[in-house]
């Protein structure tokens, strides 16, 4: 099946110093696996007031944009999210208001605002990867379930109110399959030892 596909990348040199250079893909009918952090770890969503603001903004975008987010988690200084774009292209735009739009509320909120607010010392604002099959669905959501306790917030993280399940697991993967949403025909590496 042929689904669109493009990629971003800072630069238009495919690799630097031999290593191939970070990249986004951004693939049509896809479920992807999304993260993102404060530069330099900042709690900049240590407040409720500012986990507020994400949750909005989040959900406006996603609406806007077509992404059907699955799970999400939220900590004080980074999220993850697990979900569903029909038209790859929106990834790009999704992200960049979102982080945009959060970025300039919550620096409102600080007593000093923070330049480059998601960027890593890369330069990378978001990781984003393609989901390949079943089992790496179910690793990803349980990943993304677990951050509250892993982190040490919530030892019962199914009561964490900044994890939101939109979609239980079950129907999830029963969805990506329907819909032919995982990225079968690329190799990837974990799975390869």
């Amino acid at each position: 099946m042929y689904r669109r596909f493009t990629k971003s990348s800072r630069s238009r040199d495919e690799t630097h110093d031999g290593n191939h250079r970070f990249e986004h893909w951004y693939i049509d009918s896809q479920v992807y696996f999304i993260t993102a952090r404060c530069r330099d770890q900042f709690p900049a969503f240590e407040s409720e007031q500012a986990k507020a603001i994400f949750w909005d903004r989040f959900e406006h975008y996603c609406r806007e944009f077509g992404f059907e987010p699955w799970i999400t988690s939220l900590l004080d200084n980074h999220y993850h999210n697990l979900g569903y774009v029909r038209v790859g292209a929106n990834l790009k735009l999704l992200m960049q208001r979102l982080h945009g739009s959060v970025a300039k509320i919550v620096n409102d909120l600080l007593p000093e605002r923070r330049s480059h607010f998601w960027r890593d010392k890369k330069g990378t604002e978001y990781f984003d990867g393609c989901i390949r099959d079943q089992k790496q669905h179910r690793a990803a959501h349980r990943y993304t379930h677990m951050q509250a306790r892993r982190h040490g917030v919530m030892h019962d993280y199914v009561l964490y109110p900044h994890t939101r399940i939109y979609v239980p697991l079950d129907v999830a993967v029963r969805r990506a399959e329907e819909l032919g949403a995982y990225l079968e025909d690329v190799p990837y590496k974990r799975y390869e030892h």
